[in-house]
């Protein structure tokens, strides 16, 4: 199948990134390369992509992409969460631009057999790193039903989480739950009929919740925003699309921090803990796709842009 991902929110990105010809910029979440390949094009023979994915098929299918700005481009395999450690392995200290697009790309959820859809019947395993030996059957069959119920609860945010995690380990103690229509019948059997009927596909939260917990989606992003902020030149951008409600508080909180980081009582006249500012929140509230883009692509509706400037703009 061939690697296919409609970039969201690509112009609004790679416009906020304010691009200079000879730049030095980081796709940290390469996927597809559609992002990379609009950033490539306002780049001259001077300027240079460095593109970052731990997955093997995005990699291969961004390297055909950007095949024509090869000159300009480097490609990692590894988690962004490296990014520091992978620039310096290439003599890079700092960088001009950063971006992230946190989205499960079309192919990861349309190649049924990598796990991540609950429409399609395939092992259950969701890993965005092939090389990783645990699974989300590791975590569906092992995890305690507090362990269950708090992720199915904090990342998928569903109000049965309680009873999923119940049925979960109710019925795995007669087999274990290896494929995802297993998983998903479990999921049904936990929701009331009538609520079933509206309220989206059942196990949508259930799984989005297991895919994070897997991968340490949360983790990551929030253990390597300010490392990610201190890459950058003076003046430089990042510039981050997230598409679930916690992943966007954790930016939305980390670059408040970093704009305004003091820590000093309010009643202080003046500021004496030292912290200073790393620079500015640009996008005061996120930005969100166009009408337009959400009729194109539904994939698009949870999609939050949100944009630090380091230094001054």
């Amino acid at each position: 199948m061939e690697f296919q991902h409609k970039s969201v929110l690509l112009e609004e990105t790679v416009s906020s990134l304010h691009i200079k010809p000879d730049g030095i910029y980081v796709d940290g979440t390469l996927g597809g390369g559609g992002h990379a390949l609009e950033i490539c094009r306002q780049l001259s023979e001077r300027g240079r992509l460095i593109g970052i994915d731990q997955d093997d098929a995005a990699i291969a299918a961004a390297a055909q992409r950007l095949k024509e700005h090869e000159s300009k481009v480097t490609i990692i395999r590894s988690n962004y969460c490296n990014m520091k450690q992978c620039l310096n392995e290439i003599g890079i200290e700092k960088v001009d631009g950063i971006i992230l697009d946190l989205g499960v790309s079309s192919y990861q959820l349309d190649t049924v057999d990598r796990g991540f859809t609950y429409r399609e019947d395939a092992p259950l395993d969701m890993r965005m790193d092939r090389r990783q030996a645990y699974t989300a059957k590791d975590i569906v069959n092992e995890y305690s039903e507090m362990e269950l119920y708090r992720i199915i609860r904090d990342y998928g945010e569903d109000r049965f989480a309680k009873n999923i995690a119940k049925h979960i380990v109710k019925a795995r103690a007669e087999k274990p739950i290896e494929t995802t229509n297993e998983l998903t019948e479990v999921i049904k059997n936990a929701i009331p009929a009538k609520v079933r009927k509206t309220g989206g596909h059942p196990a949508k939260r259930t799984f989005q919740a297991i895919r994070i917990e897997l991968n340490k989606e949360l983790e990551v992003l929030e253990n390597t925003l300010d490392e990610m902020i201190d890459l950058l030149n003076e003046g430089g951008h990042l510039s981050i699309i997230t598409f679930h409600s916690l992943e966007d508080r954790i930016v939305k909180n980390n670059f408040r921090k970093n704009e305004n980081p003091c820590i000093c009582p309010p009643e202080f006249p003046m500021c004496v803990c030292g912290k200073k500012s790393k620079g500015k929140v640009v996008t005061r509230k996120p930005i969100l796709p166009s009408e337009k883009e959400l009729e194109e692509n539904s994939r698009s509706k949870s999609a939050k842009l949100r944009v630090f400037v380091r230094g001054g703009e």
